[in-house]
């Protein structure tokens, strides 16, 4: 089973096997936070990642503009590194291979364009990757962990 490593000096983040979903993000929210104008974003099962040091981990929204929403963005309380996204639904935990300190050039590339909206401004991807308007239309959330 591959294991993809990520994290920082002080918290090591460990992601068992493949993603359940792997895209590149065009929503709003992931612009915000990470500044990029697209973010590889990949989705595990929510017991397939783990942390080493879960006391050394600080959470916040991930999406400002719906803090009670399930999603948590995990830093680093020693130096701020951002760690993972956490679902408070326990579904699934969530890697941004270029941002969380993972070899991204070792990371599988994303599958899909995901949350692209014509209004935004700028041409649809033309990479022969699919392009939807939200998640792929068969993924499927995982039940709770």
């Amino acid at each position: 089973m591959t294991t993809y490593k990520g994290g920082c000096d002080h918290v090591h983040v460990h992601a068992e096997g493949e993603p359940i979903d792997n895209h590149e993000c065009h929503c709003n929210v992931c612009k915000n936070v990470t500044g990029q104008h697209t973010t590889h974003v990949a989705f595990y099962k929510y017991g397939d990642v783990t942390v080493d040091h879960p006391e050394l981990v600080a959470r916040q929204p991930f999406n400002a503009d719906n803090p009670g929403g399930p999603l948590e963005l995990c830093t680093c309380t020693e130096c701020g590194s951002p760690l993972m996204l956490d679902d408070k639904e326990k579904r699934i935990r969530v890697a941004v291979p270029n941002v969380m300190g993972y070899d991204d050039a070792a990371f599988p590339n994303a599958d899909y364009h995901a949350f692209y909206d014509d209004s935004k401004g700028y041409e649809k991807p033309s990479d022969g990757r699919p392009v939807y308007e939200g998640l792929r239309p068969d993924f499927t959330w995982p039940a709770p962990a």
